[in-house]
């Protein structure tokens, strides 16, 4: 049997360019249709505009496409598009484990949402990162040019082109404006 053909269970799938992403929710893998090539420029923009302000301030890490474990008990493991895990939570002498999840909450879970995306699906995921303990829920539209920011499942913030997008106390003195996210002129 050739590796394309073996069975898809969490130790042998790795993320390698040709290979499907997925979660696991309930002990079962969830495969994650690709990110529109607009939509993962979006994410790849933000962990560079992350990294950009926490890298020289020591604050934490910005990752893209990680998986986390958000409820061992569950069995519920999810991947969101780009996520902030400050020192405090995952300390700085303490590397990023080289296994399939990361064992830590982000601090900020981003969901950047492609044409594939359920509102029921996005809804779902941001109660479990608030559930396992995110402290903020950023889900970006590309197509609208808006961020949603969640301060609970229910406190929402939305953001448009005019609007800079804030770290607020969980990411200290981040901001940025969604114009040049977006790269629109303004």
């Amino acid at each position: 049997m050739s590796p394309a053909t073996l069975p898809l269970e969490p130790a042998t799938i790795r993320n390698s360019g040709d290979e499907p992403l997925y979660e696991v929710v309930g002990n079962k893998i969830v495969e994650l249709p690709p990110m529109g090539a607009y939509q993962n420029s979006i994410a790849s923009e933000l962990v560079f505009f992350l990294l950009a302000h926490i890298k020289p301030k020591r604050l934490g890490r910005a990752v893209g496409e990680t998986l986390f474990v958000l409820d061992r008990a569950v069995d519920l493991k999810r991947r969101p598009d780009v996520a902030y895990v400050s020192y405090e939570r995952w300390p700085r002498a303490s590397k990023v484990p080289p296994t399939e999840a990361w064992d830590v909450v982000p601090d900020v879970a981003i969901e950047v949402v492609s044409p594939s995306n359920s509102a029921e699906e996005i809804l779902e995921k941001i109660r479990e990162y608030f559930q396992a303990g995110c402290q903020r829920v950023w889900v970006v539209y590309p197509k609208a040019k808006q961020i949603h920011v969640y301060r609970s499942a229910t406190e929402i913030i939305v953001l448009s082109l005019k609007d800079e997008l804030d770290g607020e106390a969980v990411i200290p003195g981040f901001r940025l404006r969604l114009a040049d996210l977006f790269e629109e002129e303004m």
